[in-house]
């Protein structure tokens, strides 16, 4: 059984309650069927619907799934709308799921060197101006929780809530990253063409992915490969400019954030900005998770947000109760 630390506003990483929160009550993602990859994407293909959006940018392609309150996945660095095919597949039951497609530079009419980070921000309020979304809740997953922060910052009357996955304010790279991201902003190709990428993945990952699971990770790996090396160099360039942390105590709204305790790429100091900067806060903390949760603990993952999204008050340090 997974567990979950839940940790209140104002309370110490120390403080909190343990052992950690087990999800148990009688919808708990562990007492469910388990997601499997065939059966969500039969579904996602016969029940989800794709189109398109010109931000006046670029061409966004983006998936609608499911009826109810509208909820917006934000990618991350690495990730396109298919990387939320998981918990998708089982928040379209109660959620209109939206997902979409960061800029590429690829088809679509983006000039990526010429992108901000507020552009971004931009795009997503165009998105949603065009598929008619007054108010939502987003999900802002890892580079794309910096876009659900500004967002929830700059137009705070269309959030109520906003969720933070593996999210950070401010997370600058070092600087042979930044060199690196800085030329490869210029290469061609994807990252399936990088040599050894499959190898040093599938070994830096194997611990997220339980071995009954293989082919989430193969899905993965196609996923991630499909990537333009240099749009994930640009956002990476971008990423590395950004600190939100001036704006986070004016973001009012209640915020969710799910960290892995074995992100390798999100640090605690990260979380603590956010932590300490928010000032309506809950950190989830999965056990033996890694940075893709959305692959690696879906079921989890979908019980955390639909708690949270339901009813705050389920979540209380110590014990989930339904």
């Amino acid at each position: 059984m997974n567990n979950v630390l839940v940790q209140l506003p104002g309370e110490s990483e120390t403080d909190a309650q343990t052992p950690a929160c087990q999800l148990v009550d009688g919808r708990s993602a562990t007492r469910r069927e388990p997601l499997r990859l065939a059966d969500c994407l039969a579904r996602f293909h016969h029940e989800a619907h794709w189109q398109e959006c010109d931000t006046g940018r670029y061409r966004c392609r983006y998936v609608v799934w499911g009826e109810g309150p509208p909820l917006v996945w934000i990618p991350g660095l690495c990730d396109e709308a298919e990387s939320f095919l998981l918990p998708m597949a089982r928040l379209s039951q109660g959620f209109r799921c939206l997902a979409y497609n960061l800029p590429t530079g690829r088809g679509d009419g983006a000039c990526l060197r010429r992108y901000r980070h507020r552009d971004l921000v931009d795009d997503l309020f165009r998105l949603m101006d065009h598929a008619q979304i007054a108010t939502a809740a987003l999900v802002g997953v890892s580079f794309g929780s910096t876009v659900a922060l500004a967002a929830l910052h700059q137009q705070p009357q269309r959030f109520a809530r906003g969720i933070l996955q593996c999210g950070f304010a401010r997370r600058p790279l070092a600087w042979s990253e930044v060199l690196l991201a800085s030329l490869a902003r210029w290469w061609p190709g994807t990252l399936e063409q990088l040599p050894f990428r499959r190898q040093l993945l599938t070994a830096a990952l194997t611990s997220g992915f339980a071995p009954a699971h293989s082919d989430v990770l193969r899905y993965y790996l196609d996923q991630h490969g499909r990537q333009r090396i240099a749009a994930v160099a640009q956002r990476a360039w971008l990423l590395h400019q950004v600190d939100l942390r001036p704006i986070l105590p004016e973001i009012a709204q209640q915020v969710l954030l799910i960290c892995g305790d074995r992100d390798p790429l999100v640090g605690k100091a990260c979380e603590q900005d956010l932590l300490r900067g928010l000032p309506n806060v809950i950190r989830a903390e999965i056990e033996n998770c890694g940075h893709l949760p959305h692959f690696t603990h879906p079921e989890v993952l979908c019980d955390i947000i639909h708690r949270f999204l339901q009813d705050t008050a389920q979540v209380v340090p110590g014990g989930c109760s339904g």
